[in-house]
Protein backbone atom coordinates (compact mmCIF):
# COMPACT_ATOMS: atom_id res chain seq x y z
CA UNK A 1 0.00 0.00 0.00
CA UNK A 2 1.40 3.29 -0.62
CA UNK A 3 1.10 5.87 2.33
CA UNK A 4 1.09 9.44 1.48
CA UNK A 5 2.62 11.77 3.94
CA UNK A 6 1.13 15.23 5.33
CA UNK A 7 3.36 18.40 4.88
CA UNK A 8 4.64 18.07 8.82
CA UNK A 9 5.41 14.42 8.08
CA UNK A 10 7.78 15.15 4.96
CA UNK A 11 9.39 18.30 7.00
CA UNK A 12 10.38 16.02 9.79
CA UNK A 13 12.11 13.40 7.13
CA UNK A 14 13.51 16.51 6.04
CA UNK A 15 14.81 16.73 9.30
CA UNK A 16 16.04 13.03 9.24
CA UNK A 17 17.62 13.12 6.05
CA UNK A 18 19.27 16.13 6.59
CA UNK A 19 21.14 14.77 9.66
CA UNK A 20 21.81 11.96 6.74
CA UNK A 21 23.54 13.93 4.91
CA UNK A 22 25.74 16.19 7.30
CA UNK A 23 26.99 12.46 8.64
CA UNK A 24 27.65 11.50 4.99
CA UNK A 25 29.68 14.67 4.38
CA UNK A 26 32.06 13.35 7.76
CA UNK A 27 32.54 9.86 6.34
CA UNK A 28 33.49 11.30 2.73
CA UNK A 29 35.96 13.39 4.61
CA UNK A 30 36.92 9.43 6.67
CA UNK A 31 36.93 8.04 3.58
CA UNK A 32 40.90 8.27 2.99
CA UNK A 33 43.38 6.06 2.14
CA UNK A 34 44.79 3.65 4.74
CA UNK A 35 41.06 3.57 6.69
CA UNK A 36 39.11 0.75 6.81
CA UNK A 37 35.17 0.25 6.46
CA UNK A 38 34.99 -0.53 9.66
CA UNK A 39 36.51 2.79 10.62
CA UNK A 40 33.96 4.34 9.05
CA UNK A 41 30.95 2.55 10.44
CA UNK A 42 32.45 3.54 13.99
CA UNK A 43 32.09 7.35 13.15
CA UNK A 44 28.85 6.89 11.58
CA UNK A 45 27.72 5.12 14.79
CA UNK A 46 29.12 7.97 16.80
CA UNK A 47 27.47 10.28 14.90
CA UNK A 48 24.17 8.78 14.89
CA UNK A 49 25.20 8.82 18.94
CA UNK A 50 25.54 12.37 19.50
CA UNK A 51 22.28 13.55 17.01
CA UNK A 52 20.15 10.97 19.83
CA UNK A 53 19.27 9.17 16.78
CA UNK A 54 18.80 5.46 15.39
CA UNK A 55 19.75 3.49 12.18
CA UNK A 56 17.56 1.88 9.91
CA UNK A 57 20.42 -0.76 8.64
CA UNK A 58 21.18 -2.39 11.90
CA UNK A 59 19.69 -5.66 13.00
CA UNK A 60 17.62 -5.19 9.68
CA UNK A 61 17.08 -8.71 9.22
CA UNK A 62 20.14 -9.44 10.68
CA UNK A 63 22.66 -6.72 8.68
CA UNK A 64 25.26 -6.12 11.54
CA UNK A 65 26.30 -2.73 10.84
CA UNK A 66 25.10 1.13 10.71
CA UNK A 67 26.80 1.81 7.34
CA UNK A 68 26.89 -0.13 3.86
CA UNK A 69 30.65 0.87 2.32
CA UNK A 70 30.50 -0.92 -1.09
CA UNK A 71 34.27 -0.70 -2.62
CA UNK A 72 34.97 -0.80 -6.42
CA UNK A 73 33.09 -3.88 -7.80
CA UNK A 74 30.69 -4.15 -4.90
CA UNK A 75 27.40 -2.75 -5.81
CA UNK A 76 25.68 -2.27 -2.34
CA UNK A 77 25.07 -3.94 1.11
CA UNK A 78 28.61 -3.99 1.14
CA UNK A 79 29.40 -4.91 4.86
CA UNK A 80 31.96 -2.30 7.01
CA UNK A 81 34.86 -4.62 7.82
CA UNK A 82 38.68 -4.48 9.27
CA UNK A 83 40.04 -6.22 6.73
CA UNK A 84 38.95 -4.28 3.59
CA UNK A 85 41.54 -1.26 3.95
CA UNK A 86 40.79 1.83 1.38
CA UNK A 87 43.70 2.84 -0.92
CA UNK A 88 43.89 6.11 -3.61
CA UNK A 89 41.80 5.96 -6.16
CA UNK A 90 39.72 3.00 -4.81
CA UNK A 91 35.84 4.36 -5.10
CA UNK A 92 33.12 3.25 -2.08
CA UNK A 93 29.34 3.53 -2.53
CA UNK A 94 28.36 5.21 1.06
CA UNK A 95 25.26 4.09 2.06
CA UNK A 96 23.35 5.39 5.34
CA UNK A 97 20.06 6.09 6.78
CA UNK A 98 18.96 7.45 10.24
CA UNK A 99 15.56 6.74 12.29
CA UNK A 100 14.32 10.28 13.52
CA UNK A 101 10.74 11.16 15.44
CA UNK A 102 9.55 7.52 14.11
CA UNK A 103 10.58 8.47 10.19
CA UNK A 104 13.64 6.87 7.85
CA UNK A 105 16.05 9.35 6.16
CA UNK A 106 18.04 7.21 3.12
CA UNK A 107 20.68 8.67 1.71
CA UNK A 108 23.84 7.57 -0.62
CA UNK A 109 26.50 8.94 -2.78
CA UNK A 110 29.89 7.11 -4.20
CA UNK A 111 33.25 9.33 -3.63
CA UNK A 112 37.15 8.66 -4.91
CA UNK A 113 39.37 7.95 -2.12
CA UNK A 114 41.65 10.42 -1.86
CA UNK A 115 39.67 12.51 -4.04
CA UNK A 116 41.01 11.44 -7.16
CA UNK A 117 40.17 8.22 -8.88
CA UNK A 118 40.72 6.81 -12.74
CA UNK A 119 38.86 8.54 -15.89
CA UNK A 120 36.92 5.81 -16.59
CA UNK A 121 35.67 5.10 -12.49
CA UNK A 122 35.38 9.50 -12.38
CA UNK A 123 33.10 9.05 -15.60
CA UNK A 124 30.80 6.70 -13.94
CA UNK A 125 30.40 8.17 -10.59
CA UNK A 126 29.73 11.69 -12.54
CA UNK A 127 26.80 9.47 -14.86
CA UNK A 128 25.40 7.83 -11.53
CA UNK A 129 25.39 11.29 -10.10
CA UNK A 130 23.37 12.81 -13.28
CA UNK A 131 21.18 9.81 -13.60
CA UNK A 132 20.30 10.41 -10.13
CA UNK A 133 19.33 13.96 -11.10
CA UNK A 134 17.11 12.69 -14.28
CA UNK A 135 15.07 10.65 -12.07
CA UNK A 136 14.55 13.41 -9.26
CA UNK A 137 13.68 16.00 -12.31
CA UNK A 138 10.89 13.10 -13.11
CA UNK A 139 9.29 12.89 -10.00
CA UNK A 140 6.23 14.71 -10.55
CA UNK A 141 3.09 15.18 -10.01
CA UNK A 142 1.28 13.06 -11.88
CA UNK A 143 4.13 10.74 -13.80
CA UNK A 144 4.59 7.39 -13.13
CA UNK A 145 7.14 5.57 -10.86
CA UNK A 146 8.02 4.02 -14.53
CA UNK A 147 8.82 7.92 -15.79
CA UNK A 148 11.88 8.07 -13.29
CA UNK A 149 13.17 4.93 -14.29
CA UNK A 150 13.00 5.76 -17.73
CA UNK A 151 15.09 9.18 -17.06
CA UNK A 152 17.08 7.53 -15.26
CA UNK A 153 18.23 4.90 -18.09
CA UNK A 154 18.37 7.37 -20.51
CA UNK A 155 21.25 9.12 -19.20
CA UNK A 156 23.22 5.64 -18.06
CA UNK A 157 23.13 3.73 -21.38
CA UNK A 158 23.80 7.45 -23.46
CA UNK A 159 26.83 7.09 -21.43
CA UNK A 160 27.57 3.79 -22.00
CA UNK A 161 26.88 2.40 -18.62
CA UNK A 162 24.54 -0.67 -17.37
CA UNK A 163 21.90 -0.42 -15.36
CA UNK A 164 21.68 -3.04 -12.38
CA UNK A 165 18.50 -5.02 -12.32
CA UNK A 166 17.77 -6.58 -9.20
CA UNK A 167 17.96 -3.71 -6.98
CA UNK A 168 15.83 -0.55 -7.15
CA UNK A 169 14.76 2.57 -5.04
CA UNK A 170 11.57 2.32 -2.80
CA UNK A 171 9.51 4.17 -1.05
CA UNK A 172 9.72 5.61 2.71
CA UNK A 173 8.33 7.06 5.44
CA UNK A 174 8.00 5.09 8.82
CA UNK A 175 9.33 2.11 7.52
CA UNK A 176 12.42 2.34 5.46
CA UNK A 177 11.32 0.19 2.29
CA UNK A 178 7.51 1.36 1.47
CA UNK A 179 5.76 0.85 -1.88
CA UNK A 180 6.18 1.52 -4.60
CA UNK A 181 9.04 -0.04 -5.58
CA UNK A 182 11.48 2.14 -7.92
CA UNK A 183 12.97 0.26 -10.89
CA UNK A 184 16.20 2.57 -12.13
CA UNK A 185 15.07 1.42 -15.99
CA UNK A 186 11.41 1.57 -17.73
CA UNK A 187 9.65 -0.92 -16.19
CA UNK A 188 5.86 -1.36 -18.07
CA UNK A 189 4.52 -2.72 -14.46
CA UNK A 190 6.04 0.28 -11.89
CA UNK A 191 2.84 1.96 -13.53
CA UNK A 192 1.96 4.02 -9.70
CA UNK A 193 1.18 7.92 -10.45
CA UNK A 194 2.70 9.91 -8.79
CA UNK A 195 0.82 12.35 -5.85
CA UNK A 196 1.39 14.72 -3.89
CA UNK A 197 2.76 13.44 -0.24
CA UNK A 198 4.57 10.16 -1.49
CA UNK A 199 8.31 10.36 -0.70
CA UNK A 200 10.55 8.09 -2.82
CA UNK A 201 13.90 6.64 -2.10
CA UNK A 202 15.32 7.24 -6.02
CA UNK A 203 18.45 5.14 -5.79
CA UNK A 204 20.59 4.63 -9.72
CA UNK A 205 22.86 1.71 -9.21
CA UNK A 206 25.26 1.64 -12.75
CA UNK A 207 28.14 -0.51 -13.96
CA UNK A 208 30.99 0.46 -15.88
CA UNK A 209 30.47 -3.32 -17.61
CA UNK A 210 28.12 -5.69 -17.24
CA UNK A 211 24.36 -5.16 -15.10
CA UNK A 212 24.45 -8.60 -13.75
CA UNK A 213 25.31 -9.00 -10.12
CA UNK A 214 25.87 -12.14 -7.56
CA UNK A 215 25.58 -11.65 -3.75
CA UNK A 216 28.58 -13.40 -2.06
CA UNK A 217 28.19 -16.49 0.71
CA UNK A 218 28.05 -13.46 3.43
CA UNK A 219 24.00 -12.76 2.31
CA UNK A 220 24.82 -9.42 1.57
CA UNK A 221 27.50 -7.85 -0.43
CA UNK A 222 26.34 -7.54 -3.98
CA UNK A 223 29.32 -7.58 -6.48
CA UNK A 224 29.32 -7.53 -10.44
CA UNK A 225 29.38 -10.49 -11.81
CA UNK A 226 32.49 -9.48 -14.59
CA UNK A 227 33.94 -7.04 -11.84
CA UNK A 228 33.55 -3.89 -13.36
CA UNK A 229 33.34 -1.08 -11.14
CA UNK A 230 29.77 0.17 -10.20
CA UNK A 231 28.78 3.78 -8.45
CA UNK A 232 25.89 4.16 -6.16
CA UNK A 233 23.51 7.36 -5.67
CA UNK A 234 20.60 7.87 -3.89
CA UNK A 235 18.05 10.66 -2.31
CA UNK A 236 15.15 10.70 -0.21
CA UNK A 237 12.51 12.87 -2.76
CA UNK A 238 9.22 14.05 -1.60
CA UNK A 239 6.49 14.79 -4.85
CA UNK A 240 4.68 18.12 -3.72
CA UNK A 241 2.67 20.25 -6.03
CA UNK A 242 5.39 22.71 -6.58
CA UNK A 243 7.66 20.14 -8.18
CA UNK A 244 10.65 17.25 -6.78
CA UNK A 245 11.83 18.26 -2.89
CA UNK A 246 14.98 16.73 -2.38
CA UNK A 247 15.11 15.98 1.73
CA UNK A 248 18.36 14.55 1.67
CA UNK A 249 20.69 17.57 1.01
CA UNK A 250 20.66 21.45 2.08
CA UNK A 251 18.01 23.84 0.97
CA UNK A 252 17.16 24.77 -1.81
CA UNK A 253 15.77 21.16 -1.83
CA UNK A 254 13.66 21.88 -4.79
CA UNK A 255 14.86 21.31 -8.55
CA UNK A 256 13.36 22.63 -11.11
Amino acid sequence: MVVLKSVEEVSVMREANLAGYEILNVLQDAAVPGATTWDLDKIAAAELKKRGMKSPFLGYHGYPCVLCTSVNEVVVHGIPSKKIVLKAGDVIGIDFGVIHKGFVGDTARTVAVGGKTSPEAQKLIDTTRAALEAGIAAAVVGARVNDIGKAVQAVAEAAGFSVVREFVGHGIGRRMHEEPQVPNYYSREASTRLRAGLVLAIEPMLTAGRPETKTLEDGWTAVTVDGSLSAHFEHSVAVTDEGPMVLSRPSPPRVS
